[in-house]
């Protein structure tokens, strides 16, 4: 599997705070990847960093055997790196076609107005909201925003995507539902790269683990290596996960 995402020694200050330490990563093509690590380490931080919100102090970024460390972020999501945000705001008087839309023209691949319509309206029906293209934002639900939110990147046509915290909020079943839709996501070809705070996410969905803490990488893994890495559990699941992890493996 060849590394379409290489990180090497990226740091970012803001002024005398460190908030990403030196950190390396490669992310395979077709993987799913999840960042974990308790409130403050860093996690969305180095998502801003990759997509160009920052500037890296320190370490060099490669995207599909180009440097990006620097670059504009309007450039890097044209060259295929899109994510959502942890808190969705869409334009709430614009529909929902509308929204997805915007990205499409402004910050993805399309070529004109009709080439971002046909995208939105693509994204919209590979994320569950083609009979709510004429909607306004303002009247979707949470997990339709959120979904919205997921088509805003998918019609940017990305070959890597960084979902930040797109769980946070929904029930169960919704989860489940947006579990399904990332799989989906992923078995299109697109990398995926998955901030979450719900272990019952990244354990199920994802290949590898990478743990931050205090903006340093502490641990990266498989599912099994992190939640018995001793680091991790110190400084981020505790000890009742282990040890409820533990049974459930034992009684399966």
């Amino acid at each position: 599997m060849s590394d379409l995402l290489t990180l090497e020694g990226v740091s970012r200050r803001f002024g005398g705070l460190l908030a990403v330490d030196n950190v390396d990563l490669s992310v395979g093509r077709g993987e799913i990847v999840g960042l974990i690590g308790p409130n403050g380490a860093g996690k969305t931080t180095l998502v801003n960093v990759i997509t160009g919100v920052y500037r890296p102090s320190a370490g060099t970024i490669t995207y599909d055997g180009r440097r990006i460390d620097g670059m504009k972020t309007f450039r890097i999501s044209r060259m295929g790196v899109a994510r959502t945000f942890q808190t969705v705001q869409p334009f709430p008087a614009m529909t929902a076609r509308e929204n997805v839309m915007a990205p499409a023209t402004f910050a993805g691949k399309s070529q004109g107005i009709a080439e971002a319509r046909e995208r939105a309206e693509e994204a919209l029906e590979f994320v569950g909201l083609g009979d709510a293209r004429d909607a306004l934002a303002s009247e979707l639900t949470l997990a339709g925003r959120k979904r919205l939110e997921l088509a805003k990147s998918l019609a940017m046509e990305p070959k890597v995507l960084l979902l930040d915290e797109v769980n946070a909020g929904l029930n169960s079943t919704e989860i489940d539902e947006a579990l399904d839709l990332i799989r989906k996501v992923a078995d299109s070809g697109v990398t995926i790269i998955i901030i979450e705070h719900l272990m019952k996410v990244v354990m199920s969905l994802c290949s590898r683990i990478v743990v931050l803490h205090h903006g340093g990488k502490i641990a990266e893994g498989t599912p099994d290596e992190v939640r018995n890495d001793r680091s991790v559990i110190e400084a981020y699941l505790g000890n009742r996960y282990a040890s409820r992890s533990a049974g459930e493996a034992s009684d399966g």
